[in-house]
């Protein structure tokens, strides 16, 4: 890079515009940018070299997919491999006279009203 000095501008990541935008050098150290300034929304954060950082879902990814790699499984791999071996139970066939007792039943609990009631 060339010789920076305080308050230069550069493009940079922000964090907290999610973009790559301006800034201004704050800090230097060993003639590397180590602070900056966002000019959009003036939060101030280490110098990320105009690199977009990976998110933590990338991250967590990552991580899973090493550990499957390697052989070794965590709690996290291992909970949803569980699950779908579980068969979900049956239910039983309803038979068409079931089906007119519930709803019979329906319009009686329908007719019971919930709060205060009017007096006359």
């Amino acid at each position: 890079m060339t010789n920076l000095r305080l308050g230069d501008i550069i493009d940079d990541y922000c964090s907290k515009c999610r973009r790559l935008t301006n800034h201004a050098v704050v800090s230097i150290v060993n003639d590397e940018p180590a602070k900056v300034r966002c000019r959009s929304c003036y939060h101030d954060h280490d110098y990320l070299r105009e690199q977009i950082p990976p998110s933590k879902k990338d991250l967590k990814k990552l991580e899973l997919f090493n550990a499957v790699l390697a052989g070794g499984q965590t709690e996290a791999a291992v909970a949803p491999a569980e699950e779908p071996a579980a068969e979900p139970a049956e239910e039983p066939a309803v038979e068409p006279a079931e089906q007119t007792v519930t709803e019979a039943a329906q319009p009686a609990a329908a007719a019971k009203k919930r709060g205060r009631t009017k007096k006359a």
